[in-house]
C-alpha cells in the first residue's frame, strides 16, 4: 500500500521523473512512512532505463520542513516501561522520563529509546542519505518555501538545486537537540566549515538571496520561477547520455569520498544517535 503522501510520476518519452511530497498542511514535513516511501519510489526509478532525471518537488509551494520533529524520540519506537519506587513521604523517585500511575501505588516511568536502538535506527535513516548523495540518476531539487533539517540536507544533496530567493533554509531542530546534528560532512563540505558552524550552533535560517553568492546551490531566482527554471535544468540533463549520466555520478561520489569524506559518513550517524 503507498502513502498517498509522497507521490510519483514518470514521463518516458523525455527521460524525467517527478516525486512530489505531498504533505502541504504540515509544510511537507516527514515520518518514516513517508521517508520510506520515498525511498521505495526512488529505488524504483533507479532501475528503470527509460529515466534519467528525477525532480523532487513539494506540494503547496513548500519543498520540505524535514522530519516531523512533533515526536522526535518517536522515531525511535517506544522506551522500555520500569517501576519506581517510592520514598518516605510516598513520593515517587526515578530517573528521567514521564512519569504515570500504574494501578497499584507505583508510578511508571518511560526510559529513552536504548543507545543500541538509536544507534540501528539512525544508521537506517542515515542509509537513504547516503544512497540519495549517491544515486545513479541525475537528481534536482526544487527548492520554495522551506528546505529545512532534512529537507535542507536533500537540497544540499541534489546534483542541481533551484532555490527561490525568499525560501528559508537551514537546521532550525539544533537549537533544541543540538549542533551534531544530520551529515556533518556533508554540511563542511557543501557550505565550508565557517557557514557549517554558523548554521549548526545557532539554528538560524537564511534565505536563498543570502546564500546565492556562495555558489552552494546551482541557481537563485525569483519565487515565482522556481518550477519553471526546474523543469528547464530537468529537460536540459535529460538530453544527455543514460550512461554517462550514471558513470560521472560515480566518479563524484568517488571523488568526494577520497577527498573528503573518508568515514566521515559513519560518524555522521554515531554523533546523531549520541
Amino acid at each position: 500500500m503507498t502513502d498517498e503522501r509522497v507521490l510519483m510520476e514518470r514521463e518516458p518519452e523525455s527521460g524525467i521523473a517527478r516525486i512530489t511530497i505531498n504533505n502541504a498542511q504540515r509544510r511537507n514535513s516527514y515520518d518514516p512512512s513517508m521517508r520510506d516511501q520515498l525511498a521505495a519510489y526512488l529505488d524504483e526509478l533507479a532501475t528503470d532505463d527509460d529515466i534519467k532525471v528525477v525532480l523532487l518537488r513539494g506540494a503547496g509551494g513548500y519543498f520540505s520542513s524535514g522530519a516531523d520533529m512533533r515526536n522526535a524520540y518517536g522515531w525511535y519506537g517506544e522506551g522500555t516501561d520500569r517501576t519506581s519506587h517510592r520514598n518516605g513521604d510516598g513520593n515517587a523517585t526515578g530517573g528521567a522520563g514521564s512519569t504515570a500511575g500504574n494501578g497499584d501505588g507505583k508510578a511508571t516511568r518511560r526510559r529513552r529509546p536504548s543507545q543500541r536502538r538509536r544507534l540501528a535506527v539512525d544508521r537506517q535513516t542515515f542509509a537513504f542519505y547516503h544512497e540519495f548523495l549517491g544515486y545513479p540518476k541525475a537528481t534536482i531539487a526544487q527548492v520554495e518555501g522551506l528546505a529545512l533539517g532534512g529537507g535542507f540536507e536533500i537540497a544540499l544533496m541534489a546534483d542541481i538545486a533551484v532555490v527561490g530567493q525568499n525560501a528559508r533554509l537551514g537546521m532550525p531542530a539544533t537549537r533544541f537537540l543540538g549542533p551534531a546534528l544530520g551529515s556533518l560532512h556533508l554540511f563542511f563540505h557543501r557550505l565550508g566549515p565557517v557557514l557549517a558552524k554558523r548554521m549548526l550552533l545557532t539554528g538560524d535560517l537564511l534565505t536563498g538571496t543570502e546564500l546565492a553568492e556562495r555558489g552552494i546551490f546551482t541557481e537563485t531566482v525569483p519565487d515565482t520561477d522556481v518550477p519553471t527554471r526546474a523543469e528547464w535544468w530537468a529537460r536540459k540533463v535529460s538530453r544527455m547520455p543514460a550512461d554517462g549520466i550514471v558513470i560521472a555520478k560515480e566518479a563524484f561520489r568517488l571523488v568526494e569520498q577520497l577527498q573528503g569524506y573518508q568515514g566521515e559518513e559513519v560518524l555522521s550517524y554515531l554523533f546523531h544517535a549520541y
